[in-house]
């Protein structure tokens, strides 16, 4: 149910968050707005389980994303979109469908199958993220997930043992995180959830789903830009400002709706584990 006091503390509780995570670099101006307004929607609307599982992936990414960045950086060059900072395209991507779901969720009376939906979501955001801040740094040359031929580290598509296993952990790690809130959500306010722990099957197997779907449109459709140097790249623009040119893919299929697109996927792997375990 929709909670006013608890939209407010959203409000801080996001903005204080959101404000560190600029002060230490994680997050640009834009970013910080965009994890205003997803903490703000997924706590106010979802309630503590749901507010601290956004919290427990946007900490552990936010982490991973430092750890080594210098290293990643080198080895990934400008193939990535965009850089170690996340700006408000990758906030509501990553957090903008988590959301919505929860403000579904408050309005349908918490339906377990929207709650199934968000577990799906989360673990597929946090598994592809750890997937990305792990896998690029492994020893060994990433392959295309479609044909597996090597690729160079940070190609859209590539996958490595490291970031497959860093997929599984970032999903079996919403798996537990989000059942461990709802239980002690309940053990200290009395609202009780349609909660329980086939959210770990829920989620570690939308996680999956979701983060090897992103591998295959990666590969697949995701558009790609051509680099002076001939290499690919997902940045449209130089740093100063000229246009790469079109290398393949969908012209609209971003690296943000890519996410986006996993995500959904993965809601629905989860859905389904939801309507034969809940």
């Amino acid at each position: 149910m929709l909670d006013g006091g608890r939209i407010v503390l959203g409000i801080i509780l996001s903005s204080a968050m959101g404000g560190i995570a600029y002060w230490r670099g994680s997050l640009t101006r834009s970013g910080w707005l965009g994890a205003v307004i997803t903490g703000t929607l997924t706590f106010g609307c979802g309630g503590w389980a749901w507010g601290l599982t956004l919290i427990a992936f946007f900490v552990s990414s936010s982490l991973l994303s430092r750890y080594k960045r210098r290293v990643k950086a080198e080895r990934t060059g400008a193939r990535f979109a965009k850089g170690g900072q996340r700006d408000l395209g990758q906030a509501l991507a990553n957090g903008g469908i988590a959301s919505l779901l929860a403000v579904a969720y408050a309005l349908a009376g918490m339906p377990a199958l929207l709650l199934a939906a968000f577990a799906g979501v989360m673990a597929t955001v946090t598994a592809d993220t750890w997937a990305t801040e792990l896998g690029t740094l492994s020893r060994h040359q990433p392959r295309l997930i479609t044909s597996g031929k090597p690729v160079p580290t940070g190609t859209s598509g590539g996958v490595t043992l490291a970031g497959t296993l860093a997929t599984l952990a970032g999903a079996v790690f919403i798996g537990l995180v989000l059942p461990i809130c709802i239980a002690l959500e309940a053990a200290f306010t009395g609202v009780g959830q349609a909660g329980g722990w086939w959210l770990l099957v829920a989620a570690t197997l939308g996680g999956v789903a979701g983060s090897l779907s992103d591998s295959l449109l990666g590969a697949t459709a995701q558009v790609m830009y051509q680099l002076p140097d001939g290499s690919e790249t997902e940045r449209p623009r130089a740093a100063d400002g000229q246009a790469h040119a079109y290398l393949r893919g969908v012209a609209w299929l971003s690296n943000d709706a890519v996410n986006l697109l996993s995500s959904l996927v993965g809601a629905a792997a989860a859905v389904a584990v939801g309507l034969l375990l809940a």
